[in-house]
């Protein structure tokens, strides 16, 4: 089975033992708590179908199904029992709570066998296929394609104390991108050079590019930053060689007892969870929304087309998650041709945008139709401002580091767009980009509804700019 899938594995087995764990339960329950004979009827089926479907679902919500090859068995000791513990809490209040008992004692009884059953029956395969996975990977029959990014004798000696580790660290080394040029200096580890630092882009995607590590002097710290900000948008796990410095300031988190000295850099900012629930709320609120806003879409489609020529939605290509371009919808506010000499930004009183026009974009009105985007997966409703690739290019000239933006999805507003509104040129959208930063490296949640709160008192005002 391919890797992408093989999270199925799990999921077939976490199914399963949810079901056995709760007919077993069952069993117990009707036997000897509420002394019945036990029989599979109707109910019992029906809640068996239920009770799995949730379970699955609270393992999913944890993270349990992402990242399946790079599990540990510590991690897969503790992630059950949390999971297990979380869910067995939710099914006493819901199905348990009103059971007919003699004492509080068959209360302990039942959370007892049911976290016993449940726990072990789900722990069993797990642990077996988990140690299946860490054996394979430690003897090199599983790991991920990877990239060595560096100076030469940093690069040499970084491959060459990972070849040397006593077990395999899950890394196949694809080649090497040189960041100093010169000659060929790792011909002898028989890694190849797979271009040079400005086909680095073309490298990672013809090679099929998991993990990149930078491995470069640790006095060269702009030259991280640069690679950093290079590789941020290619969806690749990113990882820098750690110095004295960064061991004793606690920024190395280590996992492996035998894995090399490796700092990550791009860790997930949201929980599995966290991801789930955002997901969730956006797609809920954005058919709310447009069920809503249904007679003022109605109302503005005929002042939009009375007002001027040209269609009511406008359509424009953006650049989006990873840098994936998509069709993003807005209400039109400008004249049909108003970039007819090349891309331009708006400005405040820019003649090209018409009488509705002014007033949709002050209360943001203009931007509703995104809605749409976000029920498709194309965008979230709080999330950095989507840009164009023309102005992308001429930000990353200035600011190299707009790239990490692009490893969360676009959104309808964001920090920098309640702070800024829209920017007039290039240098007020890498001035709202630091808000944008932030945003990506504090997501949460609460920040998104923050956020969400600002914007309506800009909407309801009419302060949009």
């Amino acid at each position: 089975m391919k890797k992408k899938y093989f999270w199925i594995v799990f999921l077939i087995f976490d199914w399963a033992t949810a079901s056995t764990s709760w007919v077993c339960f069952n069993f117990f329950r009707k036997t000897y708590i509420e002394e019945y004979p036990f029989e599979i009827n109707q109910k019992l089926v029906l809640s068996t179908i239920l009770l799995s479907i949730f379970w699955v679902f609270i393992y999913a919500a944890m993270g349990q199904y992402k990242s399946v090859y790079k599990k540990y068995r510590i991690k897969e000791i503790t992630q059950t029992l949390s999971q297990s513990f979380l869910g067995i809490i939710l099914i006493f209040f819901a199905f348990l709570l009103d059971d007919q008992i003699n004492s509080y004692q068959d209360y302990y009884n039942l959370i007892l066998a049911l976290i016993v059953l449940h726990t072990t029956l789900t722990f069993i395969p797990r642990i077996i296929i988990t140690t299946n996975i860490v054996r394979k990977v430690h003897n090199g029959f599983i790991g991920f394609n990877t990239l060595i990014i560096g100076s030469r004798n940093k690069a040499k000696e970084t491959l060459l104390e990972i070849q040397n580790l006593k077990k395999s660290s899950g890394y196949f080394f694809k080649g090497y991108i040189s960041t100093n040029g010169g000659p060929d200096m790792m011909l002898d580890t028989g890694l190849k050079k797979l271009g040079d630092y400005e086909a680095l882009k073309n490298v990672i995607q013809s090679n099929g590019i998991e993990e990149v590590i930078i491995a470069t002097e640790p006095k060269e710290h702009e030259k991280i930053n640069n690679i950093i900000n290079d590789v941020a948008d290619l969806n690749v796990s990113i990882k820098v060689i750690a110095d004295m410095y960064n061991i004793l300031t606690g920024s190395v988190k280590m996992s492996s007892i035998f894995g090399a000295l490796l700092m990550s850099v791009n860790p997930e900012i949201l929980s599995p969870w966290e991801k789930i629930t955002k997901r969730i709320v956006d797609v809920l609120l954005s058919i709310l929304a447009i069920l809503i806003l249904l007679p003022v879409f109605i109302l503005l489609s005929f002042l939009i087309k009375t007002g001027s020529k040209g269609p009511i939605i406008f359509k424009q290509k953006r650049i989006g998650l990873y840098g994936n371009p998509f069709w993003i919808f807005k209400f039109r506010s400008m004249i049909t041709e108003a970039e007819k000499d090349g891309p331009q930004l708006s400005s405040q009183n820019d003649p090209r945008i018409t009488a509705i026009g002014k007033f949709m974009r002050k209360t943001r009105l203009d931007e509703t139709p995104q809605f749409f985007n976000v029920i498709k997966g194309d965008m979230a409703i709080v999330g950095p401002r989507p840009e164009r690739e023309y102005y992308i290019e001429k930000i990353v000239v200035k600011a190299p580091h707009y790239k990490h933006v692009l490893k969360v999805k676009p959104g309808i507003t964001s920090w920098g767009q309640i702070k800024f509104g829209y920017a007039e040129n290039v240098d007020e959208m890498i001035a709202r980009l630091k808000f944008d930063l932030l945003y990506v490296e504090n997501m949460s949640l609460s920040l998104d509804v923050k956020i969400l709160f600002y914007t309506a008192i800009i909407m309801i005002k009419g302060d949009g700019k």
